[in-house]
């Protein structure tokens, strides 16, 4: 695909097939993650691949959370159809959870998730690239402490996403770009 279309046509998906996600897919994957630019080239990045049982226990462990989140507050994002989503991470045979170095450096720490955060951007793009569906979470974060338990994840690494990797079931529409023209996020300084 080209690479301005595999852009605009990578979509958040949550819903997938029950279709076995093969090992070299995956590799193929974390490889183009792994050649994401980084900071002083740390690439401080990890990947937990994850499936089985696993899932379920990340699952229930989350969708206690939301529930806990949506009962408590009356302005929560979080629907009934987002509950079922997060209890089964859409059905998605494999969960990629990305880590990074944790470091109590403000600089530092910053500078290892925005790294971190270029190399989950090449992995959603290059399972879009091969037909796979992605869906970037941070929700899981609201239940790092049981997902740190769950997978064994030491302190001195930080949890920065989440994403379900399978076949889509189901493609969303592109949502809408605010600004499309870029009139209000692009300013040019002396062009």
């Amino acid at each position: 695909m080209e690479f301005f279309d595999l852009v605009k046509n990578r979509r958040s998906v949550r819903k997938y097939k029950d279709q076995h996600v093969n090992k070299e897919d995956i590799l193929k994957i974390l490889d183009a993650a792994n050649w994401a630019p980084s900071a002083m080239n740390w690439q401080p990045w990890e990947f937990i691949v994850v499936s089985g049982e696993l899932i379920k226990s990340m699952g229930d462990s989350f969708k206690a959370v939301v529930e806990k989140i949506m009962h408590e507050s009356e302005e929560t994002a979080f629907d009934e159809k987002f509950v079922d989503f997060a209890a089964r991470y859409g059905g998605a045979p494999v969960v990629i959870v990305v880590l990074t170095r944790a470091s109590e450096k403000p600089n530092v720490r910053k500078a290892n998730l925005e790294s971190t955060s270029a190399a989950m951007e090449n992995l959603v793009l290059a399972a879009t690239n091969l037909g796979l569906g992605t869906c970037w979470m941070t929700g899981p974060l609201h239940d790092e402490n049981n997902l740190r338990r769950i997978l064994g994840i030491s302190p001195d690494k930080e949890i920065v996403a989440v994403t379900p990797l399978g076949y889509p079931d189901e493609v969303p529409e592109p949502r809408p770009r605010l600004d499309a023209e870029l009139k209000q996020k692009v300013r040019w300084l002396g062009y």
